[in-house]
């Protein structure tokens, strides 16, 4: 078993897989496989995927093709055909920071006592979420989590207890990653380590306004679902945002963690 397995979840990715690719190969920590699922690219994704394997066989790289419902489908897809202690997810265009990246985070004597290691994430172009060469975005508390998603980039999970948590809800199609995080933070040990792991770039899919009504109209619900403690007494603002609600709740539930 490999401590660690980097899912990359790809579709039409020619122009950005070499550099995510590289910035893998580079690194000093070695034990880890690389599991690619690719949601039918009709470009040179998986030609330069291939190559790239050819070119590295001391690298177990996995990949799988077929059509999917959307990155969070691909992502529940390869969780299920990852076999490392730790899960990592890349996205097709981002990169890790430099070359010492696993090596900082996954040697920590304190991996061993926690569920989710997360650090920083360098914005590279325009997220909605953050500006271009923003670090993003330190330790986080319930209260902050609440408010705003830890970037995906920037997340370790062991495998095993990530499977506990279940698959992204591929009913948020934006939004489905902060989904997985709240309801990790209300079950798992989170433990902040201060490494900035990866660039990301600015554009895809949690990058854009693109609304997610699923996830605005279950926000509530699902806070006092994960969360419990003064939620029921919170309520719902006539014209909905995501900050509007999380703020009504801040106050109630942020010294439950």
């Amino acid at each position: 078993m490999p401590k660690l397995s980097i899912i990359i979840p790809t579709f039409k990715s020619a122009g950005t897989i070499q550099r995510c690719l590289d910035s893998i190969r580079v690194q000093i920590f070695t034990d880890y496989e690389i599991v690619v699922q690719d949601g039918g690219s009709s470009d040179r994704t998986t030609e330069l995927i291939e190559q790239f394997r050819r070119e590295n066989p001391g690298i177990k790289l996995e990949l799988e093709q077929g059509r999917d419902k959307g990155v969070y489908d691909a992502m529940n897809k390869a969780m299920r055909r990852a076999s490392g202690e730790w899960l990592f997810f890349l996205g097709s265009d981002d990169e890790f920071y430099n070359e010492n990246v696993l090596d900082k985070v996954l040697c920590i004597p304190e991996a061993a006592d926690c569920d989710v290691l997360y650090g920083n994430a360098q914005i590279v172009g325009i997220a909605g979420w953050a500006e271009d060469g923003a670090i993003y975005d330190g330790p986080f508390d319930l209260s902050k989590l609440l408010t705003k998603n830890i970037c995906h980039q920037a997340l370790f999970y062991r495998a095993a207890f990530a499977r506990e948590i279940g698959d992204y809800n591929q009913e948020y199609v934006v939004c489905a990653d902060w989904d997985f995080n709240m309801r990790c933070w209300a079950k798992g040990q989170f433990k902040y380590v201060d490494v900035l792991v990866a660039k990301f770039h600015g554009g895809g899919n949690s990058s854009n306004a693109r609304p997610d009504p699923h996830f605005e109209a279950d926000l509530t619900t699902n806070i006092i679902q994960y969360f419990g403690k003064g939620a029921e007494r919170a309520r719902r603002p006539s014209r909905f945002t995501p900050r509007r609600v999380l703020g009504a709740l801040v106050r109630r539930l942020g010294s439950t963690r």
